[in-house]
């Protein structure tokens, strides 16, 4: 067998896409596995989460079928013998959602509350610039990384409405910062979440009210581009989840 054809047949399994561990590591990722959560996602949550858990299963169960690794009603004994689970907890009105397969965790996130309002007032809402802004406060020693780089990236072109990242602008400061740190070996010579996302409001061309559906957006960006599927605790998502849940009380 050619390399070529020894890497067409070699499976996606779950560690190489979620950080787990044991026998569950090694397990191909099956079309029903991805069937599995993606219903839990659905009753937990009411969708399936975009760029989720879930998602990222099926995409791995494609591939894994494409390849002829799996059958399309294939399941891996850890799902089926121990599910697929989601989890929620409050945390100040907000709400942290953990799923786990077979008890292992591969996705944590935060979502704003669902507190029935349908509208924001614009005069007193808290904007996307100002979410950035109190990133700065609760994260901002923290380095950034290409998760805060995506998830600021959300965050301003949907404060713009642009549908694309403005030539000097947070995002594309934030974009630089994170390719920057990824080649700094010491954490003190990085560039830090405070650095990009101080004055954030007034380095935005437009700004907007925080949304259910802006920060939904943002945790989504965020939780693709790190390897452990979680978002970054008191990070851009989570700001963008507390001021939405802020704007819909008011």
């Amino acid at each position: 067998m050619s390399q070529e054809q020894q890497q067409w047949a070699k499976p996606v399994r779950y560690g190489d896409v979620f950080h787990v561990q044991g026998e569950l590591a090694s397990k191909p990722v099956a079309p029903q596995d991805a069937a599995t959560l993606q219903a839990a996602e659905n009753i937990a949550l009411g969708k399936i989460q975009k760029g989720g858990p879930a998602a990222v299963m099926q995409s791995a169960a494609d591939v894994n079928e494409r390849r002829g690794v799996v059958r399309h009603d294939d399941i891996t004994n850890i799902v089926r013998d121990e599910g697929a689970t989601i989890s929620e907890a409050d945390a100040g009105g907000d709400r942290v959602v953990t799923e786990a397969i077979g008890g292992q965790v591969v996705g944590q996130y935060v979502q704003p509350g669902d507190v029935g309002a349908t509208g924001i007032d614009r005069r007193d809402a808290i904007t996307i610039g100002e979410a950035l802004e109190a990133t700065a406060l609760s994260a901002g020693k923290k380095p950034i990384d290409e998760s805060d780089a995506a998830a600021i990236q959300a965050a301003e072109i949907r404060a713009t409405g642009l549908g694309h990242v403005v030539p000097g602008g947070v995002a594309a400061e934030a974009q630089s910062a994170a390719v920057y740190n990824a080649r700094t070996m010491r954490d003190e010579d990085k560039t830090k979440l405070d650095d990009v996302l101080t004055d954030a409001a007034l380095k935005l061309t437009s700004d907007k009210p925080v949304t259910r559906e802006d920060a939904e957006g943002v945790i989504g960006a965020e939780i693709r581009n790190k390897a452990d599927m979680c978002t970054n605790r008191s990070g851009v998502a989570a700001s963008m989840a507390a001021a939405a849940r802020l704007n819909q009380e008011k």
